[in-house]
């Protein structure tokens, strides 16, 4: 096992890293830019690091000054947590040919799971069921895309093959959109990723997002750990996440997650994966896989009781998992709410001060969160300043105290999501099991016309 390790990250994560290593008996150093010096996780830390100014480009992001800090503290190995660096594989190849170890999958599976057309051939080739789509990148011919994108059927979507986090992305109704569509997606695609080639899948209507989490060894070990409902999202950013899904089936469950782990095995997979999907009329479509540790992790520690963080951790120093698939155990209902510091219902970030703060607690709650009183939360990174995780039997329990989470969380000084998710907590459709990935947006959309 290692003795040290660097969190080559910041904020709410790089705090649950470093718990997770405490209780391994492992020393953390953690990096931070001169905007976080004062930051929790850096005063916790055994050793910590300035690698750069505020902005993410030249701290968080700057990879010569995080393999410095790792050279000069002597770590054995970088977690690279979730966001900035975590599925760049330029960044894990670095790492280890300077001689650490990354904490996460191999350069080649991050490259290979990061284009969205070379995965969705692997995930084909493993028999995980796919979106209908263009069979691979779609070619320079306006008119063989528009008989590739006829014999899938309108409205189709575009899409980035190195896309991510909404970026990259055009639904098209009719063919007269289509030329435009796919030039403005390509320069889009070039701009943000590099990457101008695109691909064309069917666009589901009004589909739920449903993710498998995984765990693989270098062993041949491959297990997963069931599946979160994340259909709660805007921009097609996540704000609150369930697990189990409802309404999957045990069956499903298992059919799914066992095609899952098969394809890690295939691909010749390392450490932690989450295969994200659409499910529309009880069909799972495969869309992407991340490679890495998701922000919703902590519901599925929930209903599991295995540390996600520590298998990780784990894996990467050599370790075979401790169990088999059988040995899983599903047990309750876990919710997560991501509490941003931002307009609830606006969606605009809101920096400053916190003037007051005061974390829930109680039966079945957790808080997963760097901030504290008289914390200054800085305009340069991500809105999200922690997390509530709540944890009950049954779902009706996990929705009851997450409310009285909400009711008792105080954060003064800056705004908040926190009165959203009490609306969310009481909205009817939700309650009913009834939400897909356009609940939210349209909720939103409804509350500022009246508003």
């Amino acid at each position: 096992m290692f003795e040290k390790i660097l969190i080559a990250n910041r904020g709410e994560i790089a705090l649950r890293v470093q718990r997770a290593c405490r209780a391994m008996g492992i020393k953390t150093v953690a990096v931070h830019s001169e905007a976080d010096a004062e930051a929790k996780y850096v005063k916790l830390a055994d050793e910590s690091v300035c690698i750069g100014p505020a902005p993410s480009a030249l701290s968080y992001l700057n990879i010569p000054a995080i393999i410095s800090a790792a050279e000069v503290t002597d770590s054995e190995a970088i977690h690279p947590g979730y966001g900035f660096l975590s599925e760049n594989a330029d960044f894990a190849e670095r790492v280890e040919e300077s001689g650490f170890v990354f904490i996460g999958p191999r350069p080649d599976s991050i490259r290979k799971m990061g284009d969205k057309v070379s995965a969705k051939n692997a995930m084909k080739q493993a028999g995980v069921p796919c979106v209908p789509g263009s069979e691979g990148a779609l070619p320079e011919s306006i008119e063989e895309i528009k008989k590739i994108v006829r014999d899938i059927g309108y409205p189709v979507i575009i899409k980035a093959s190195g896309g991510g986090g909404g970026r990259g992305m055009r639904v098209v109704h009719t063919e007269a959109a289509l030329s435009n569509a796919v030039i403005m997606t390509r320069n889009e695609a070039q701009a943000a990723f590099g990457n101008p080639v695109v691909y064309a899948e069917k666009y589901l209507e009004n589909p739920r997002h449903i993710e498998f989490q995984l765990l693989v060894d270098e062993h041949g070990n491959a297990v997963h750990l069931g599946e979160r409902d994340c259909s709660m999202q805007r921009r097609h950013q996540k704000i609150l996440e369930e697990a189990p899904a409802p309404g999957i089936s045990l069956k499903l469950r298992n059919k799914i997650g066992t095609r899952c782990a098969d394809a890690c095995r295939r691909i010749n997979y390392r450490g932690a994966g989450t295969f994200e999907f659409l499910f529309e009329n009880n069909e799972f479509y495969f869309i992407e896989m991340n490679t890495r540790l998701q922000v919703e992790h902590p519901v599925t520690e929930a209903i599991t009781g295995i540390d996600l963080v520590q298998m990780q951790i784990s894996i990467a120093a050599g370790g075979k998992l401790p169990f088999q698939q059988k040995d899983i155990e599903f047990n309750g209902h876990a919710i997560e709410c991501r509490i941003n510091a931002e307009d609830p219902y606006k969606l605009t970030p809101s920096a400053g001060r916190i003037t007051q703060y005061h974390a829930p607690g109680g039966p079945g709650v957790r808080v997963d969160s760097h901030v504290y009183h008289n914390y200054f939360v800085p305009p340069y990174y991500d809105s999200m300043i922690g997390k509530i995780i709540t944890y009950g039997d049954t779902r009706e329990q996990a929705i009851a105290r997450m409310r009285i989470a909400l009711s008792e969380m105080v954060v003064d000084g800056i705004k908040t999501n926190i009165p959203l998710h009490r609306d969310l907590l009481s909205d009817s459709t939700f309650l009913s099991d009834g939400i897909t990935i356009h609940f939210l947006e349209q909720k939103l959309a409804l509350h500022n016309k009246s508003g």
